[in-house]
């Protein structure tokens, strides 16, 4: 039997910008090798000092080259990463050890840093013209002036926010039509506190994800939520309807599909992160609310509800806003303003003056809080909302 080729592994060159935004970009490129320029470590201890993030970061990619060369007495050949990233890099580390000129076009000056280091890849990518040498950089005018030489060069993606939706995960699926006539094999089904539930076996078992949604039209739907999976089998339970008036949440019934899978996880006590994603006018925020009133108010499983957003404005910033920490995030709250609304006038009961009571114990059990002041908090038996999530950075 012929032996499978196995492809050659590649050699990224880090610029410095690379490790200032990611430390362990060293470990992020599996089983090909890097190599960090004289130039690079030049200029993280330029970026050391200093208590921004970018010092921070520069000090830490010290730290981890440090303690990845310093136990080994010669590095030319290079230090395997496997050791210090529990084999997620199985590469090696190489350090430029010599003068390299790379005899880069006149027009580009070698005072310059990153001129220094284009000099490197091209140096590299001569002497080993049997591999792909990669430069890797955040400076999008970098990787122009690499490609204008003729060099590869990749933005670094590793931890790069999705942009296209389509790409993340969807939380459900379609179910084929021969669902059960391939996995219906062996089945075992019983019923417990108002839900079904099913034991199956068959080839789309490992695919699934627990609490992931799966649903099947026709004459006899299915719409199911998978509990647990072990090993070739997985375990369905039935969602409930919360489309009915009967299992309406805080007043409010889900319209679709997808709001009632929201509304059976977002009530779930024992689901501790939920991530909901949509167009807007889907009842992202309305739907959270609701069930937060619902478990906070009426079951009392959580004791408040924590609100808050990240502060970016849309247009110019209209300054600094006076007041207590509440009153200073009343402007960025108006999507809560807007639910809360459309909540108080689903309770027609007690009139008036019944719907301003509700309001006033409603805004008693919700406290508005600033994102900026998050960090090292701990919070015990409350209901966290963050709104409008995607203007988060990924650190």
């Amino acid at each position: 039997m012929p032996r499978k080729s196995v492809a050659p592994t590649k050699l990224f060159v880090l610029d410095t910008n690379v490790l200032m935004h990611d430390p362990t970009s060293l470990y992020r490129f599996e089983e090909h090798d890097v190599y960090v320029p004289i130039a690079t470590l030049e200029e993280l201890d330029m970026h050391k000092k200093g208590m921004t993030e970018v010092s921070r970061n520069a000090r830490q990619a010290s730290r981890f080259i440090d303690e990845i060369v310093s136990k080994l007495d010669s590095i030319e050949e290079g230090v395997p990463l496997a050791a210090h990233s529990h084999n997620a890099a199985t590469g090696r580390l190489f350090l430029q050890t010599e003068a390299i000129s790379g005899d880069i076009p006149m027009n580009l000056p070698t005072s310059k840093v990153d001129n220094q280091i284009l000099g490197v890849v091209l140096f590299l990518s001569r002497h080993h013209p049997k591999r792909q040498v990669i430069l890797v950089s955040k400076d999008i005018n970098m990787r122009i002036k690499a490609r204008a030489l003729g060099l590869p060069a990749e933005d670094y993606f590793n931890d790069k926010v999705l942009e296209d939706t389509d790409l993340l995960y969807a939380g459900l699926r379609e179910l084929p039509a021969d669902f059960w006539d391939t996995h219906g094999k062996g089945m075992e089904s019983w019923q417990a506190n108002g839900h079904t539930y099913y034991r199956v076996k068959g080839p789309l078992i490992s695919t699934f994800l627990p609490n992931e949604f799966v649903y099947q039209e026709g004459p006899n739907p299915l719409y199911a939520k998978v509990l647990k999976v072990e090993g070739k089998q997985a375990e369905l339970v039935t969602v409930r309807d919360f489309s009915h008036q009967k299992n309406n949440v805080w007043g409010i019934t889900a319209r679709n599909r997808e709001q009632n899978f929201a509304l059976n996880v977002l009530m779930d006590p024992e689901i501790d992160f939920v991530t909901l994603l949509g167009q807007a006018g889907t009842g992202k925020t309305l739907l959270t609310l609701a069930s937060a009133l619902a478990q906070v108010l009426d079951k009392k499983i959580y004791t408040e509800i924590i609100m808050t957003r990240v502060t970016v404005p849309v247009g110019e910033d209209i300054g600094f806003l006076p007041g207590t920490e509440e009153e200073k995030m009343t402007p960025w709250m108006g999507a809560l303003e807007d639910n809360l609304d459309v909540l108080n006038k689903s309770d027609d009961e007690g009139g008036d003056w019944g719907r301003a009571a509700t309001q006033d114990l409603i805004r008693s059990r919700i406290k508005v809080k600033s994102l900026n002041f998050m960090r090292g908090r701990t919070f015990l038996n409350k209901f966290l909302i963050i709104d409008e999530a995607q203007n988060l950075t990924p650190k």
